[in-house]
Order: C-alpha cells, then structure tokens, then sequence
C-alpha cells in the first residue's frame, strides 16, 4: 500500500463520530477528550510516536498548521513517556492538547494502521477525513485542506 495516498488505506469511521477519547496524561501537558472534539471548531486529531521516522517528517508541518491557528490535538502512540517528552522538547509541541494511548487500545477504536495518521474532526465531533502517513506539503495542500474547508461547511 502507498502510504501517501488516504484512498489506499479506506476509513470506515469518516462519517461517523470519533470513538471516545480514552488517553493517559502526558506529564505537563493539557489532556483532552470527547467534549474536546465536540466543542463546535474543526480540528485536527494526530497520531504520533518519538519511534516513528515519518513523524518526525511531518512534524514542521503540523507546527505551521499551528502558526496558521488550527487546533491540533495530538495522541502519543506505543511511546515511552521519557522519548514523548524529549521528542517534543526537541521539535516543538504543535498540540493544543495531548494524551498518551501507550498500549494502543484508542488507536484500534479509531482504526489506525499505524503513525502517523491524521482525523480531521469538524465542530460536532465527525470524522471528516483520515489521513495515513506524514502530512507532506503536497498532501496538506491537495487533502488536508479541502477536508478542513468541508468541515467547515464551506
């Protein structure tokens, strides 16, 4: 499967509400759950992991959408909490919000295949889009951004 195309990796949840929101804290850092998703803004929901190498090519991507003002809420898949914190003491912390989902267990819920993938999540808390893989200037510019506009609405 190629991972930059989402039509490869079909979702069964875009069109349906976003499975509940069930994270361990990350030590510093705000939580969120489902009235987070729920709180009438589109926003971005992105799974992530200090082990995965296409996170960190996507990482000054997601810091941008942030510049921008969009809301990126982030999900620390299978980490250690020490790599978590270093990664985004390193990098940047792009999230308005994050959580820990260390054994996995909201990711199955969610249907991912693997970090990094990305929910866009509109106002009453509907995936809109799910994109598998590194969110490239290419595929936030022909993906990520017609998916925000139609949640949205417009």
């Amino acid at each position: 499967m190629y991972r930059d195309d989402p039509e490869s990796l079909p979702s069964a949840r875009e069109g349906q509400l976003a499975p509940k929101v069930e994270l361990s804290a990350l030590p510093g850092k705000l939580p969120f759950d489902d009235a987070t998703l729920r709180d009438g803004e589109v926003k971005l929901v992105n799974y992530w992991a200090s082990w995965c190498a296409p996170c960190r090519v996507e990482h000054p991507n997601l810091e941008a959408l942030k510049q921008e003002g969009i809301k990126i809420y982030g999900v620390n898949y299978k980490d250690q909490l020490e790599n978590a914190a270093s990664f985004l003491a390193e990098l940047g912390d792009p999230y308005a919000a994050i959580g820990r989902d260390d054994k996995g267990r909201m990711a199955l819920d969610w249907g991912v295949y693997g970090v990094p993938e990305t929910y866009v999540i509109d106002g009453s808390g509907k995936i809109i889009l799910r994109f598998a893989g590194p969110l490239t200037t290419r595929a936030i510019e022909s993906t990520l951004r017609p998916a925000l506009e139609k949640a949205r609405g417009e």
